[in-house]
């Protein structure tokens, strides 16, 4: 059992320090990655540029926004102008790819399209971004199921193999919520909220694990049976499906306001808790602890910082205070440990993330273990960025 008080908060000066350096590496990066876009995860520690084709390239334009958003506090106007006009260009290319249908046949609208586009439109009232973000809203509700009352990930929407949600589209469903605020259209919201209750009711096991994936019967809708893609094995619980669980309650709450969400939010988060090992950054699953040889997941614990720094706004004040300790702790190991701390080093933030681990037991592609991820280093700079004041989130 962790002993929280044994650990320091990170300080103001290391936010600071951090974001400095993190903004030094995007600026440095903008020639490579304006046009194009890093790869979802890194190789020898350096990300490659590849077309605005993956489920994960709306991170890397959410790390432009974030670090406008502090170039503008801090007065840094040509700073500025290049973050924007970078994360501008490729705002346009997001809305020529969901126009044009290029790789959108899946659930990860969200993942693309928030801290891309929503966020474009929140800091800049980009009509284009907001044209984007709308029709990628259009696009997620197309994989919605009236049998069973959720948004199917992946695959061709009439395969059994496919009839499947996962925890990863809690953090999804913001786009759809941001939508109906947007166009006054109801649909967005009642498909999110469906599918948010339909998934809290089954992803979350009896001991507050979660289900990486959960299958349903085509016919009737009824719950079928969870199964893992790419944690270490069914029961196991892996480790960024766990932070997406606690990330995803606290968005769950935000929108639904469902007090039984607090509840369910608090247990999975201390499911996640327990399981970290000293240095307080899990394994790349929850089943491996102190000592193991397994990869860790850096982007995991990042997740999970954000989530609990979310769900504290919405707690009495001791409880917001647990989580926002809990959460600064998390941050400084991440930060001393995990971050890249040399220009020439790496072009990514955070070390050591795993992005997909075959095991003996799973299914999964083996790419991106111990490397720098595109998420990772996103909600690194959500999670500063949070610490730094009262942010008005993109999600």
């Amino acid at each position: 059992m962790i002993d929280w008080n044994s650990y320091e908060k990170i300080s103001d000066k290391e936010i600071k320090d951090a974001f400095a350096f993190s903004e030094q590496m995007v600026l440095k990066n903008l020639e490579q990655f304006t046009d194009r876009f890093p790869n979802a995860y890194s190789v020898d520690d350096f990300y490659a540029p590849i077309d605005n084709v993956d489920w994960t390239n709306g991170f890397w334009t959410g790390e432009l926004w974030l670090c406008y958003e502090d170039v503008v506090s801090q007065g840094k106007t040509k700073e500025a102008e290049r973050l924007r006009k970078a994360a501008e260009i490729q705002v346009q290319s997001f809305l020529k790819r969901i126009e044009n249908h290029i790789e959108v046949d899946h659930h990860d609208m969200g993942f693309l399209y928030t801290p891309s586009c929503v966020a474009a439109y929140k800091l800049t009232g980009s009509e284009t971004a907001r044209k984007a973000a709308i029709l990628a809203a259009e696009q997620l509700i197309k994989r919605y199921h009236p049998v069973g009352e959720f948004i199917q990930a992946w695959g061709p929407m009439d395969a059994k193999e496919n009839y499947r949600l996962i925890i990863d589209c809690l953090l999804n469903l913001p786009l759809l919520y941001w939508a109906t605020q947007e166009t006054g259209d109801e649909k967005f919201r009642t498909i999110a909220e469906k599918h948010i209750h339909t998934a809290v009711a089954n992803v979350i096991r009896e001991d507050y694990s979660t289900w990486h994936t959960f299958f349903f019967d085509m016919k009737t809708g009824a719950p079928d049976h969870g199964a893992t893609c790419q944690g270490y094995r069914d029961g196991s619980a892996w480790a960024r499906g766990q932070a997406w669980g606690v990330y995803g309650m606290a968005c769950a709450y935000r929108y639904t306001k469902r007090e039984d969400y607090i509840e369910k939010f608090k247990k999975v988060t201390a499911y996640f808790l327990e399981h970290l090992p000293k240095d307080l950054v899990p394994y790349w699953d929850l089943e491996f602890g102190e000592g193991s040889t397994e990869p860790r997941d850096s982007s995991s614990a990042l997740i999970a910082v954000c989530g609990m720094l979310e769900m504290s706004k919405y707690l009495d004040k001791e409880e917001a205070e647990y989580y926002r300790d809990i959460a600064s702790k998390i941050l400084k190991s991440v930060y001393e440990h995990y971050a890249v701390k040399d220009l020439n080093s790496s072009n990514g933030l955070v070390l050591h993330s795993t992005y997909s681990n075959h095991s003996p037991y799973n299914t999964c592609n083996h790419y991106g273990v111990d490397e720098c991820n595109i998420w990772g280093d996103y909600f690194y700079l959500e999670a500063l960025t949070r610490m730094s004041k009262d942010w008005e989130q993109y999600w």
